[in-house]
């Protein structure tokens, strides 16, 4: 009897510590929103990755064809996932992730494609195409095609596209993504259920690549004519924000 009366306080006790991330892993539009941000940020990081060649004023042809970027994207994304693009549907998905991360790859190719004229045109250094051009090109071709909400974004004080502007969620939800007690590994997303919609956001937090634009000394003009806003490493820079019906 005793047993009995134990397991539904041990029950709530265990949810409690799992918390509302965890208590949601189970819902398919929150782990399809998961992995298409971390899909869009896989590809920020491939971007980020190949920054020095893009940016080679000696180099005409770079060789970072569309092709190229999806085979580096693909290899990120399964690092960080354990997802095979190549294999979704034996990858235990959700059905809507299935044909949503396909649209998004499309995306994210088409994005590359693009910009292959800026990305191989010689002498000249900057080129004006780094992750977060390319977060928030591919994020509103995707949505375009989709009709699903997906946004680059981030906080007023760190805004240099309008395009990313935040709405009310996304900057009260950033409040909590900025604390410094926050992790900043593995990429941990939070969600919540608003008005039918689950909305997910994955934080982008700067790294060392990122420092060039966004570090010291706050208020240089950086190489992309912007201030520098006098960010550190591990500092919140904004967030992958996605919506999708929660039913």
């Amino acid at each position: 009897m005793i047993r009995r009366r134990l397991l539904p306080v041990l029950g709530v006790f265990l949810i409690s510590l799992l918390g509302p991330i965890q208590a949601f892993a189970g819902d398919d539009a929150v782990e399809t929103g998961r992995l298409l941000a971390i899909l869009l940020d896989a590809g920020r990081g491939a971007v980020a990755a190949n920054q020095p060649l893009i940016n080679d004023a000696t180099k005409g042809d770079k060789g970072f064809t569309p092709d190229v970027f999806a085979q580096q994207l693909a290899e990120k994304f399964k690092g960080r996932t354990g997802v095979d693009l190549g294999n979704l549907k034996g990858s235990g998905v959700p059905a809507s992730a299935q044909k949503l991360l396909p649209e998004l790859v499309a995306a994210a190719k088409k994005t590359v494609a693009d910009n292959q004229a800026t990305i191989n045109k010689p002498g000249v250094g900057y080129k004006g195409f780094t992750p977060a051009h390319f977060g928030t090109q591919t994020a509103a071709e995707f949505s375009a095609k989709t009709n699903v909400y997906m946004k680059q974004t981030t906080t007023d004080a760190l805004l240099r596209n309008q395009k990313n502007k935040a709405d009310a969620f996304e900057a009260g939800i950033m409040k909590k993504l900025g604390d410094s007690g926050y992790p900043r590994q593995g990429d941990k997303i939070m969600s919540e259920t608003v008005g039918g919609d689950v909305r997910v956001m994955l934080p982008l937090f700067y790294g060392k690549g990122c420092m060039g634009c966004h570090g010291e000394p706050k208020g240089e003009t950086d190489v992309s004519g912007y201030k520098k806003e006098g960010a550190k490493e591990g500092d919140l820079g904004g967030a992958v924000s996605v919506k999708l019906p929660a039913k």
